[in-house]
């Protein structure tokens, strides 16, 4: 086993899925890979238990019924990790808008560097955002920037799905007590791992739209993350820390 877990949801990824799995176990570091799949009609999931024939000790599968929201989905991938001894645990996305070669820099932020999260950032070195229209583009970013103002929270890309945890933060926060399932679900955690007290940094990436399969964006996901994150500030008024787990 790995000491590096990726986490990657999927639904409707057929095309996606092989280039990516071997993408990842083509890296020059060993890195495990957990998809969690929310029973996708296109077959995904049975997809992968045929890959997981040619590597049976590192793809690794959850699948679930129906389409239960992306917070979740990270969530028993979390405790999957947890139960094991992965001691860095990732999020990644599955149609290549984000480069599996960045999992090495985003390891090196933690490994090597000192950082509890590690987070892949569009937006802490400019724009770096590739074939997104730039409505998109205009409502991401702000997206950050009014995180940053309600909560104070010092990262550019608040809405990141591109991360590396240590083990640390994963058993520190009560994951059981996350309540978002999209957007806000990324900003929930980002906020939670800081107002703890771990050491959050923001790694520059290249973040490219797919060119396979469909985005799962909707306003809706954008609406939970606008009203979410006055929430989380009021929330974490009266909260009390818990004691980070070294």
């Amino acid at each position: 086993m790995a000491e590096s877990l990726v986490i990657i949801p999927t639904y409707n990824e057929i095309d996606n899925i092989d280039q990516m799995v071997e993408a990842v176990f083509g890296l020059p570091k060993a890195f495990d890979l957990l998809i969690v799949d929310d029973g996708s009609p296109d077959g995904t999931g049975e997809r992968i238990e045929e890959l997981q024939k040619k590597h049976p000790d590192k793809l690794h599968l959850l699948k679930r019924k129906g389409k239960l929201g992306l917070g979740t989905a990270y969530i028993e991938g979390f405790k999957y990790a947890l139960e094991r001894d992965y001691q860095f645990i990732y999020e990644m996305d599955c149609d290549f808008s984000h480069d599996p070669e960045d999992l090495l820099h985003l390891h090196e932020a933690c490994a090597g560097k000192g950082a509890d999260l590690a987070i892949g950032s569009r937006y802490v070195s400019g724009v770096n955002v590739v074939n997104w229209p730039i409505g998109r583009v205009l409502m991401s970013y702000f997206a950050s920037v009014y995180v940053r103002f309600i909560t104070g929270m010092p990262v550019h890309d608040a809405t990141a799905g591109f991360k590396c945890y240590r083990r640390r933060v994963l058993e520190t926060i009560n994951l059981d007590k996350i309540r978002f399932k999209g957007y806000a679900f990324q900003i929930e955690m980002k906020f939670t791992a800081w107002w703890l007290g771990f050491n959050v940094t923001e790694v520059p990436i290249i973040f490219r739209e797919r060119t396979k399969g469909t985005s799962k964006m909707s306003t809706g996901i954008f609406k939970e993350a606008f009203f979410g994150v006055i929430t989380l500030k009021l929330r974490s008024i009266f909260k009390k820390r818990p004691k980070p787990k070294y």
